[in-house]
């Protein structure tokens, strides 16, 4: 390597150059790195004896270099054996992650937290080990710190440690997310004006119920105590904050106090808030339909006054929705009649219309004024009727088994096709009960299959409304990554404070997966949550004594995209160990 000087008429700027020869045999240079004007070389390199300085610099330079390119020859014998309780194989995965959480600033809020406590142990050892932990090997406290053994860097911390961590994380937990959020807007511009909420619930081991556990609606129908979590995310999918509640509280009750969160740590006023049918309370609505709130919910069809249903469901005045229009999404300014299409040639189409509605609530008798969008859909109608006639074969088995018990309520439960009689055409009470198929009930539902309601207070276009409601989906894929990647469920922990620390950990990790997928999905590559966490997981190195390590993964396209994010290289046919003390403290350096 040589120093090299460029001279404009503005500046001189002076270079680190390396020979090498390019494919074709030819000679050629390029930079190794800019060191910047004589007055940027003074400041770093000194004053005195400025160019000895550089001299020296770039001769270690050099020095490493060829220490990186050296060839290395390694010997076993076929008769050694290798040495007792000698760990051999090291995950390096956990680096991609690292460098994430580095580049959130999670360690600086880790030695504030100690600064403010004066712990005797090392928080942002523990925590990001926890994180990591939660992403490649979930388990148990216990057995995340056994499993971090497996790492290139080896956990320090004791399990009583790790336990009076997590006290101290439940502490600081609306801290530590606001902190982190507002680190985060260093890597770039978050997606926040439109921000997704929704609830949903993890089981315990324990039937006993206490404190955060109490038994309530389980999502997955489990006779087991729950907690309940209620979740923000932007509109690009990244966590943005959480809570956690009782298993047996309402979840309507939920969204005001994190909304008030956001606004008051956050410094989040100015938002859209999309929620789904569960949420979409009247008072809800009426929270978020002040100052520079906005909201944005489903509304069920069959839970509307009778005349907006007989509006809603009607046939003609339809307009269909461009979602590649030259602006932005659009309607059309045709009006269509769904009678009188062919379902075939429209079968991806979407219709629309909406109105302004007024609503009093009867406990105050305050009124609200809003938007009720109903969107169509031929392909969406065929889903439910297939899906209804699966529901009502399945009815007509339990009534022809004698198996009816008690009939059920809820939209996936077959039974609710199932009417009971007790009395006989006479109108006498009978002793005996009877089953038979609800076509009444059946005839019902068929009336709504293919519409959809949306309500709003915004004036915007009603196609990027329904546009903006269709990314709902992003807060579910957060919760299916949480449940079934990161394993949160079922929780063993009994305090609340640990309870509530654990879901931090799961939130975090959760941040720090989603900023790692956002760097390697790029360009026409996408790779599932399965095939990352896979891929880090089997990122694994043989330890070669005295020399380094030899990675013994499959180079692949996502391996090279984990590498061009982290801005290292683990995937060379061997690691030196200086090598990789280099790329472990590259790991831990912020890029903002």
């Amino acid at each position: 390597m040589k120093l090299t000087i460029s001279k404009s008429k503005n500046a001189t700027l002076y270079y680190v150059q390396k020979s090498y020869r390019t494919e074709s045999g030819k000679s050629s240079t390029r930079t190794v790195e800019r060191l910047g004007t004589i007055e940027e070389v003074e400041a770093r390199f000194g004053k005195e004896n400025t160019m000895e300085a550089v001299n020296a610099y770039i001769h270690e330079l050099t020095k490493a270099d060829k220490e990186l390119r050296r060839d290395v020859v390694v010997k076993f014998s076929q008769s050694a054996l290798i040495k007792s309780d000698t760990q051999r194989c090291f995950n390096g995965g956990y680096l991609f992650l690292q460098k994430v959480y580095h580049d959130l600033g999670l360690d600086k809020i880790c030695k504030a937290i100690e600064k403010k406590h004066k712990n005797e142990y090392d928080l942002n050892e523990i925590l990001s080990m926890l994180l990591y932990t939660r992403v490649l090997y979930p388990g148990s406290k216990r057995s995340s710190l056994e499993d971090a053994k497996r790492f290139i860097e080896q956990p320090k911390a004791t399990i009583h440690q790790v336990y009076r961590a997590l006290s101290l994380l439940a502490k600081e937990m609306d801290d530590i997310q606001a902190a982190v959020y507002k680190n985060s807007l260093k890597l770039g511009k978050r997606n926040d004006s439109v921000i997704y909420y929704d609830c949903t619930n993890y089981y315990f081991e324990s039937e006993e119920e206490c404190g955060l556990r109490q038994y309530g609606h389980s999502k997955e129908s489990r006779p087991n105590p729950i907690v309940q979590m209620g979740l923000f995310t932007d509109k690009d999918g990244i966590p943005l904050a959480f809570c956690i509640n009782p298993g047996n509280k309402a979840e309507t009750t939920t969204l005001k106090p994190l909304e008030d969160k956001l606004r008051e740590k956050f410094g989040i006023s100015k938002v859209v808030v999309c929620t789904d049918g569960g949420l979409a309370s009247y008072e809800n609505r009426l929270n978020d339909h002040v100052g520079e709130r906005a909201f944005i919910t489903v509304q069920s069809l069959k839970k509307i006054e009778k005349h907006l249903q007989e509006w809603a469901l009607k046939t003609t005045g339809w307009k269909l929705v461009n979602f590649q229009g030259k602006n932005g999404p659009e309607l059309s300014e045709i009006e269509y009649d769904l009678t009188q299409l062919d379902f075939q040639k429209y079968a991806d189409a979407l219709f629309c219309r909406e109105r302004w509605i007024k609503t009093r609530l009867s406990k105050t008798g305050e009124e609200l004024e809003q938007r009720l969008i109903v969107t169509f859909s031929f392909k969406y109608r065929d889903y439910l009727r297939h899906t209804r006639e699966k529901q009502i074969a399945r009815a007509k088995e339990i009534i022809d088994k004698g198996a009816a018990g008690k009939l059920g309520k809820s939209q996936n439960d077959p039974k609710r096709f199932i009417k009971q009689e007790n009395c006989t055409e006479d109108g006498e009470l009978a002793g005996i009960k009877t089953f038979s198929l609800n076509q009444e009930m059946i005839e019902q539902e068929e009336r709504f299959d293919g519409f959809y309601g949306i309500c709003t207070d915004l004036e915007d276009n009603a196609a990027e409304i329904i546009k903006m409601n269709g990314g709902r989906w992003i807060i579910e894929d957060c919760f299916r990554i949480t449940k079934t990647e990161f394993e949160a469920r079922p929780v063993f922990l009994q305090r609340d404070d640990r309870i509530k620390a654990h879901f931090l950990t799961c939130f975090l990790a959760l941040l720090l997966y989603k900023y790692l997928e956002k760097k390697v999905n790029r360009g026409d590559k996408h790779f599932s949550p399965a095939q990352i966490i896979d891929t880090l997981k089997d990122m694994n190195f043989i330890a070669v004594s005295g020399e380094g390590y030899i990675p013994t993964y499959t180079r692949g396209d996502l391996t090279n995209n984990l590498h061009g994010s982290a801005g290292f290289r683990t995937d060379t046919q061997i690691v030196s160990k200086q090598r990789m003390k280099s790329i472990i403290v590259e790991s831990k350096k912020s890029s903002k």
